[in-house]
């Protein structure tokens, strides 16, 4: 995303300001959505379809260039396409789109837009900054196999794409002749390198992991070297030192998230944002199991936590934001502000990438705490416990009050003597 102008001030938080901006590649529509809310102003360029009637009552239809600013009703975002489409109001004059009009924007690659929002809060400002810096391109391609079927994928610094998924049937080895079996894995794996030449940019990815169960890598590995010799394929030896071959439990994509905890591709990804946040969940789900009191997930138990000044690191998915309730979003945003001030690390997931779904799975919202901390439901029974106790004692002090008011206890004694005696009589 390029940034060409900023209006927004720096020195205080939740201040009205806009910026322009250039969507540059696919994913940059993903951080646009992200970065987006209803109610916002956006100004772009788009088509309107204009009839116009002459005198004599004949009337054409055209199709005009022209900018537009729409106060924004409806977000729309296709994943698979990383198309963005939104929907609002028009609120400025324009010779073609009547004051208060409804139009649709479909951003474009490459065209710049305008977004001008009531208050630039602190997770809309990370954002920008996430969606601007050059250097958080493509981390690793994957192809995540098993015989018949590969999964081809891009993973980003925001996202997991999915860019093909090829299955082909492969016959089983019969008695005496494997040639059908061979024939027909020799044209699968060569479906999947043709496919990963396709997709895969090696000038910006930092490596790519070929991830499945048993021997079906290596022999692909070995398959598509022996191919690029025959082809004099000069790009594949020229980047041979970025392949990394490791295991995984099945050729679908949910297994990428085992590849992403090897240590082999972990030391690769050092340095990237998706192995940092992979490598953060890892550490809150062993906190889970070995010490629970320091590992925290919900929202009212992070909040109690964060009260407390006992959070290190806060993860939350980014669907948190695109919450429609505006309060929804303002209370993780002051979630957020609340533990930063104190020092606390923060990690916004992607909902489209393996961690974030996971996280996702888990309410959304989770924390490590650098010291333990009871749970909430403890210190509730706790409290209940001691107002059962304070009931208990209630009456001790209604006698005692009793004692004091002189001889009244006296007269209950000699009831109680009379009583015995009455009762010992009739008995005779």
């Amino acid at each position: 995303m390029k940034l060409v102008k900023r209006d927004i001030s720096c020195t205080e938080r939740d201040q009205s300001g806009s910026v322009v901006l250039i969507p540059e590649e696919a994913e940059d529509m993903w951080h646009a959505y992200n970065m987006i809310s209803r109610g916002d102003v956006v100004t772009a360029s788009t088509m309107r379809k204009v009839v116009t009637e002459s005198s004599t009552g004949s009337s054409t239809c055209q199709r005009v260039h022209t900018k537009v600013s729409v106060k924004l009703e409806d977000i729309d975002f296709d994943a698979s396409a990383c198309h963005l489409r939104m929907k609002g109001k028009n609120v400025e004059m324009n010779k073609y789109i009547k004051l208060g009009a409804y139009h649709t924007i479909d951003l474009e690659l490459n065209r710049s837009f305008v977004l001008h929002k009531k208050t630039w809060d602190i997770v809309a400002l990370d954002r920008l900054e996430l969606a601007c810096d050059n250097a958080r391109s493509a981390d690793v391609g994957a192809i995540i196999m098993q015989a018949g079927l590969a999964n081809i994928c891009l993973v980003t610094s925001s996202m997991t794409r999915l860019r093909a998924r090829i299955e082909m049937v492969i016959p089983r080895k019969r008695r005496g002749s494997c040639e059908q079996h061979d024939k027909a894995l020799a044209r699968f794996y060569d479906a999947v390198m043709q496919t990963m030449l396709r997709h895969f940019d090696f000038s910006v990815l930092k490596c790519v992991v070929i991830a499945s169960p048993g021997f079906v890598k290596d022999q692909f590995f070995e398959f598509m070297y022996a191919e690029a010799v025959k082809t004099d394929n000069k790009l594949l030896f020229e980047n041979k030192g970025k392949f990394v071959l490791t295991h995984a439990s099945s050729g679908h994509k949910y297994a990428l998230k085992e590849v992403l905890q090897d240590a082999s591709v972990a030391n690769r990804l050092a340095d990237t944002k998706a192995a940092g946040e992979v490598k953060a969940l890892d550490s809150f789900f062993q906190m889970l199991q070995n010490n629970p009191d320091r590992a925290f997930y919900g929202a009212k138990h992070v909040e109690y936590a964060a009260a407390q000044q006992a959070v290190d690191v806060l993860m939350l998915t980014d669907e948190l934001f695109r919450a429609q309730s505006i309060a929804t979003r303002r209370r993780y945003v002051k979630l957020i502000e609340a533990v930063k001030d104190y020092g606390a690390e923060v990690k916004i997931f992607s909902s489209l990438h393996v961690s974030g779904e996971r996280l996702g799975q888990l309410t959304g919202v989770a924390a490590i705490l650098r010291f333990p901390l009871p749970e909430i439901e403890d210190e509730d029974s706790n409290e209940d416990d001691d107002e059962n106790d304070d009931d208990d004692e209630e009456p001790a002090v209604d006698i005692y009050a009793r004692q004091g008011s002189g001889s009244s206890v006296d007269e209950e004694e000699d009831v109680g003597v009379s009583a015995t005696a009455a009762a010992s009589s009739s008995s005779e």
